[in-house]
């Protein structure tokens, strides 16, 4: 077997190559190419390694026709289109826990400095001055940290400012009130915020919902004297609006980490009293380098060789132990979304992925976008787990996931059903033995069979004698069954008839099928 061709295009810590090699992965270690470069060779390679030097483009995503993984090492991916690389079924993946508390101790060293005027104090003193007094910082101690962001970097902060004796209040949408009471914060809007904060630090992603989180109008809501610290993306505060407030003294001090165009080589903000700022050194320690460097190499490797899912921000996370579970499953899923993507003619609205018995304890994520997978074949032939949600949401399909506690006539069941012009159609399969898919149910008619390779699909008025005419109609075109499957509402009602078939079945014997009496669907079905 080919072992996966890995490349790193940006400097990092040695070990990551080594974890690569360690796990199966040839690794090439090519840094510094301009994009021409990497355009020419990146073809060869089944998975990419970066920091923030290489910018993956939609031009070099067009050229690696062979990729399946990007790794970011580190948190942000503002260098990779990462719309693009899920049209093109490439996993994007971060490291966002690798250099957490790195950046987190950041913010904190800010607001010290901040609160103690530690930068303008140390230049006035090497100048051979000795301001005591104009230099009156204040304590942290009682103060309010405003956090907005109470993600894994925000509530480590948090924990932080509360050992120093802070008060928190935290604005986050996603935050629970549960998670509040557990880190220790009050949960607030953000007006509320900025009307309590002493000191306010940023600890969320760039969205179109975040960009200038902190507007003009938002700094303007804050307490007078107020500090503001971010060390997470640059444009989630107006650098324009707050040298204006800093001017006024609105703004107390200011501590800028990161900006809206970086390198920072000039800034408004730049030799404005109360203002200090750092190049982008957030997650800049040696040791998270090295953490963020090992940790991309495993989940890239981990990936590659054992289809494990970590810290993707494009597909749902399979862990490694969870994959041999779900595998059957998503083999299962699959196989259902590619039948009723070849039988729904019509345009699909809505889809249903129910689960239920033993597979209501898993994580059914995956399982949908193995669904999805086998439905958006009727799309594209180069669909995957990636790119298959994607192309459901550009078509605006309405997805929903169900889970039922209950155990029906199978110990595990997965269900898919979409909606069309036609009303619902559902259909529903089961593991057997050994984690073998099945389905075991049609449009609501019980019908067992193994789907796959070439099958032929009729529906017909159950009535004496129509399996012996399909059956001499297909042994007249020379064309062999290898199984029988048939199901049917009622005596002498509709039914449904699926055969697997040792060859592809021509036009011409589908035409004829079509003829019978009593047929109403002919249909040739491929997995």
């Amino acid at each position: 077997m080919t072992k996966p061709k890995v490349l790193i295009s940006d400097k990092m810590d040695p070990n990551a190559a080594k974890i690569f090699a360690e796990r199966g992965c040839d690794v090439d270690v090519i840094t510094g190419k301009t994009p021409e470069e990497l355009i020419a060779i990146i073809g060869q390679y089944d998975g990419l390694a970066i920091r923030s030097s290489t910018r993956v483009t939609k031009e070099i995503l067009d050229a690696a026709t062979n990729l399946k993984v990007i790794g970011r090492a580190g948190i942000g991916v503002d260098n990779v289109d990462i719309p693009a690389a899920s049209a093109q079924g490439v996993v994007v993946m971060n490291t966002p826990f690798g250099n957490s508390i790195t950046t987190a101790e950041h913010a904190i060293a800010l607001m010290f400095a901040l609160a103690r005027q530690i930068p303008e104090a140390d230049l006035s003193t090497q100048a051979g001055k000795w301001e005591k007094n104009r230099f009156m910082g204040v304590e942290v101690t009682g103060k309010t940290l405003g956090l907005i962001g109470a993600g894994n970097i925000g509530s480590i902060v948090a924990s932080r400012a509360l050992g120093l004796k802070m008060k928190v209040v935290a604005f986050d949408p996603f935050l629970t009130p549960e998670r509040a009471i557990e880190m220790g914060v009050e949960k607030a809007d953000l007006d509320t915020l900025l009307g309590k904060a002493d000191f306010i630090t940023l600890h969320t992603p760039l969205t179109d919902q975040t960009r200038n989180i902190l507007s003009r109008d938002n700094i303007a809501k804050c307490k007078k004297g107020v500090r503001i610290i971010n060390c997470a993306r640059g444009g989630l505060v107006d650098e324009a609006a707050l040298k204006d407030a800093l001017d006024s003294g609105h703004v107390g001090g200011a501590a800028l980490d990161v900006f809206v165009e970086e390198p920072a080589k000039a800034s408004p903000l730049f030799g404005t009293p109360n203002f200090i700022c750092t190049p982008h050194l957030g997650a800049s320690t040696n040791e998270a380098q090295v953490n963020v460097a090992l940790q991309v190499a495993e989940q890239m490797a981990d990936y590659l060789v054992n289809g494990g899912v970590t810290n993707a921000l494009n597909m749902p996370s399979l862990s490694a132990e969870e994959a041999p579970k779900l595998r059957p499953y998503m083999a299962l899923a699959e196989k259902l979304g590619s039948l009723v993507g070849q039988l729904a003619h019509d345009s699909l609205t809505k889809i249903d992925v129910e689960v239920e018995g033993a597979a209501a304890q898993l994580n059914i994520k995956p399982i949908t976008a193995a669904v999805l997978a086998g439905l958006m074949r009727r799309y594209s032939d180069t669909v995957n787990m990636v790119n298959a949600p994607y192309m459901a949401k550009e078509r605006g399909l309405d997805v929903r996931e169900v889970r039922h506690d209950r155990e029906g006539d199978y110990h595990t069941l997965v269900r898919v059903s979409v909606h069309t012009a036609d009303g619902e159609k559902s259909v529903a399969g089961t593991l057997f033995g050994n984690g073998q898919p099945r389905l075991v149910e049609m449009f609501g008619i019980k019908v067992e069979a193994d789907l796959d390779g070439d099958m032929l699909y009729i529906v017909n008025e159950d009535a004496p004698g129509f399996i012996g005419r399909v059956g001499s109609l297909l042994g007249e075109a020379g064309l062999n069954i290898g199984t029988f499957h048939l199901g049917r509402r009622s005596a002498g009602g509709e039914a449904i008839l699926l055969l697997s078939m040792d060859a592809a079945i021509p036009e011409t014997v589908l035409g004829a099928a079509s003829k019978l009496p009593g047929v109403k669907t002919v249909k040739a079905l491929k997995f």
